[in-house]
């Protein structure tokens, strides 16, 4: 008679030869040595830290096991042959584990009127994580897990304050690069590239200048392969405009880019959002795996996992509308719910039973049900909060916090990465590949400004050298300039995109602004010259205006429709109101510069017929017009405003350099300004 296994039907097989190791117990000749030697599994071997942590930290509460790792066995895809940790990256007094610990975490967001009180989200919330867990972290929709997970990972946003104690290794500690990682619900990623390229991508600008390029992609490939992404490598990810990958490969390319430095820390925003079961499955047993076999620590936001998936959990805090209902091993969390009144039934997965009852968002047809015999959501709440504080729960988990406190180690040192020259080089090596690919960000313009260049052209055709010549040149120079400043808005969707991807990559440490800015440049220079002299070439070639293009259309960054009214063509400079529109308005207006650069490179040298109903048989020279009839200032030439208008790009990127920077720097202190004022 075959005898049930006591391991879920996906664990794997036993070898009659070898059992299955188990975490703190290990298998048989690891525990004795091969043959009487020594060279069995060891925690020591896994974890070279662990030894001397072992030694000092005290046991856990229940006796079974020291503070951290508290006797919880592994799951149990995580309890089958679990290799050691490559020396690369194994934890040391260099790269400690990371022990967190949080308590009483409150957070409010301010009211969405004047004088509104702040709306609480997260009351009292107290927990902890440590090496080689994977920390669940459930409820219903809107109950805080995001803004908890946020919170832990230091992501807040403007107009939201914390409160509470949030602990490294017992200190207070902002991780550095490589020592956590975020995995956003958002996949934000380059919908141009192929999974391949994103994922090679990042890996030269996360993986430190002392590997090869060779190393580094040999690494993203066991990445990918990894994460079951191997036969979509050479797939584009798509988005908006071209269909790719489908939401849940999105989802596990977003992961592949987080874990490629093996952070000690890493958070994950509904990982399993857009897979199936299998899916699900695959890629968090790997991250059980991977968080057991190299001491990561693991923190998500689940919002209802299958079966399968709960199990590999070996915490979780359960949330419902800002509180907590259960904090603890996974596993007693179905004991709980049975001692507090609500069992789960037979064959019904716990994290459904779990969600289904603190669910308080159909209440109302509970109660209005009569075949209902389960008590509504708020009370259940209520009882399982209650409960929840007694000793035999909160007051474990607060001992176990006292434990992880007094561990201590070493502060985080940032992990090496990729020189600036490199980061400059990849950022726009992959900023010139992905304008090429994205039709909106230029060659849609480009279209645009060959088919009006078209019109313009053939509708001004060979405007000649007569008197009315010279308004038609105006109105051609003017409604050029206008043209190209405004369509410079056409390309605005797809920088949105790109400082998405800029937001995630430097939240997560992977470059700096400057490194962002520059390569952005470099990358547009050669595609806003291609948009400007081949439809500029072709214009003047119809119209048949001057040829020397070289001094050409050089637009600033964004749109100035206001500037444009004072600019010199509308209105003439001696005839603008001085305060405000001439003083300072004229004299900062990039068409003001752009204008007058085109007027001088057109009409110095011509000269025109008078206008025969004033006065017969009398020439008028191009620099009459300027000076007289355009009131264009001649005391410099054109390629001084060619200067000044690089001057003003190169301002404007500075400002945009200098308004990322200061966001940055000013957003967290405003926050800890409104958490003082809070306390």
């Amino acid at each position: 008679m075959a005898v049930s296994s006591p391991l879920p039907r996906w664990a794997p097989t036993p070898s009659p030869s070898r059992p299955l190791w188990r975490w703190g117990g290990g298998t048989p000749d690891a525990q004795t040595g091969s043959g009487g030697g020594s060279a069995g599994w060891s925690l020591g071997r896994i974890f070279p830290w662990a030894s001397a942590w072992q030694r000092r930290a005290p046991a856990g509460v229940d006796g079974r096991g020291p503070a951290g790792f508290d006797g919880v066995e592994a799951a149990p895809s995580t309890r089958a042959a679990v290799a050691p940790a490559p020396a690369r990256w194994a934890g040391t007094d260099e790269d400690p584990g990371v022990f967190l610990t949080w308590e009483d975490v409150c957070v409010t967001v301010a009211g969405g009127t004047y004088g509104a009180q702040p709306v609480s989200i997260l009351s009292g919330i107290t927990g902890h994580a440590g090496p080689g867990e994977v920390l669940a972290i459930m409820g219903p929709s809107g109950c805080g897990k995001t803004t908890l997970l946020d919170t832990l990972a230091g992501r807040l946003g403007p107009g939201i304050t914390e409160t509470g104690s949030i602990l490294i290794n017992g200190r207070r500690e902002k991780l550095a690069f490589g020592t956590s990682a975020y995995v956003t619900q958002d996949n934000v990623l380059m919908s141009t590239m192929s999974v391949r390229e994103a994922i090679y991508y990042s890996a030269q600008l996360q993986l430190p200048g002392s590997m090869s390029a060779e190393e580094k992609r040999a690494h993203a490939d066991a990445v990918i392969r990894e994460m079951g992404l191997g036969d979509a490598m050479d797939t584009r990810i798509g988005g908006r405009m071209t269909k790719g990958i489908s939401g849940g490969q999105r989802k596990r390319v977003t992961i592949c880019v987080e874990m490629l430095t093996r952070p000690r820390l890493l958070f994950l925003d509904e990982p399993t959002s857009g897979l199936d079961s299998a899916a699900s499955y695959h890629v968090m047993s790997h991250i059980a795996r991977v968080a057991a076999r190299e001491g990561m620590t693991v923190v998500a936001a689940v919002h209802q996992p299958c079966g399968d998936v709960f199990d590999l959990f070996h915490r979780l805090c359960l949330l419902a509308y800002g509180r907590t209902v259960f904090f603890g091993p996974a596993s007693d969390a179905t004991q709980f719910f049975t001692e507090s009144g609500f069992p789960c039934p037979h064959l019904r997965n716990p994290s459904d039973h779990f969600l289904r009852t603190i669910n308080k968002d159909f209440d109302e047809e509970i109660v209005e049900s009569s075949k209902a015999r389960r008590k509504p959501a708020a009370e259940a709440i209520e009882i399982l909060t209650d409960a929840y504080q007694s000793p035999a729960y909160s007051e474990k988990t607060m001992d176990r916090i006292a434990e992880m406190k007094g561990i201590g180690g070493a502060p985080f040192r940032k992990r090496e990465q990729a020189s600036f020259s490199t980061k400059l080089f990849v950022l726009t090596r992959r900023s010139f590949v992905n304008m090429h690919r994205d039709i909106g960000y230029y060659w849609m313009r480009l279209g645009v400004y060959l088919g009006i260049g078209i019109c313009l052209g053939t509708i001004f055709y060979q405007v000649g050298h007569s008197y009315s010549s010279i308004q038609s040149r105006c109105e051609v120079i003017m409604y050029t300039t206008a043209l190209i400043t405004f369509m410079a808005i056409g390309g605005f969707p797809s920088f949105v995109e790109d400082v998405k991807v800029f937001r995630r990559e430097r939240l997560s440490g992977h470059y700096g602004v400057a490194e962002f800015v520059i390569s952005n440049t470099l990358s547009a220079t050669p595609y806003l010259a291609v948009i400007a002299v081949i439809p500029g070439a072709m214009l003047y070639y119809l119209t048949g205006l001057m040829k020397d293009f070289l001094m050409g259309i050089i637009v600033g960054a964004g749109v100035q429709g206001v500037m444009m009214l004072n600019g010199g063509f509308f209105r003439l400079p001696n005839e603008l109101p001085k305060p405000v529109w001439k003083y300072p308005c004229y004299y900062i207006s990039f068409h003001k510069y752009a204008v007058q650069g085109f007027y001088k490179n057109e009409f110095i040298g011509q000269t025109f017929p008078s206008d025969q109903l004033v006065e017969k048989n009398v020439t008028i020279s191009g620099l009459w017009v300027l000076q007289e009839k355009l009131q264009v200032e001649m005391g410099y030439s054109k390629w001084v405003n060619i200067a000044i208008l690089c001057g003003m790009m190169v301002v404007y990127r500075v400002l945009f350099f200098a308004i990322v920077k200061i966001a940055e720097e000013v957003r967290p202190k405003l926050r800890g300004m409104r958490c003082k004022l809070c306390k």
